[in-house]
């Protein structure tokens, strides 16, 4: 994929001073929430449910309190993702069984699963980073997750 490319599939920011629900769904819905806030999901509640069907088939909880939560769906009309932060962490039945802190949701069309799968392997290559994690961990304001990863995505 290159570079993100000024994060251009990074549609929405939690504010992570909100609290997220501490369960799977609740953080779904929440993300989709601001994708459907944007209008880059067509039915939010569509969106959570296949959402959850993938994560029936394992979960994107990968470890070290990062979750990927991702899907194709009919609900998307391109490659969007939302960050989340938890400051409590969530039981995400991650990979490892320790609480998720760092969310990147990402959904997009059918038809675009090669931009998908980039998508989803320049997110997990920036986030083997421990520094970066902890950076995104560290954040004050929304603003500052997109400076974050423009800044390492130059390298």
């Amino acid at each position: 994929m290159g570079k993100i490319e000024n994060c251009g599939f990074l549609k929405a920011v939690s504010d992570h001073d909100r609290a997220f629900r501490n369960h799977q769904k609740g953080v779904l819905e929440e993300l989709v929430a601001l994708l459907a806030k944007e209008s880059k999901v067509k039915d939010a509640n569509a969106t959570v449910e296949v959402l959850l069907e993938r994560e029936k088939l394992g979960s994107t909880g990968i470890g070290q309190g990062i979750a990927i939560p991702h899907a194709k769906t009919e609900q998307a009309q391109e490659v969007v993702a939302a960050f989340g932060l938890s400051r409590r962490g969530v039981q995400f039945d991650s990979l490892d069984g320790d609480p998720v802190y760092i969310f990147f949701l990402l959904v997009a069309p059918p038809d675009a699963a090669g931009l998908h799968l980039k998508a989803l392997a320049r997110i997990s290559r920036l986030l083997k980073d421990k520094f970066f994690r902890q950076s995104l961990r560290d954040v004050k304001d929304p603003a500052e997750v997109l400076k974050i990863i423009r800044e390492e995505d130059k390298y």
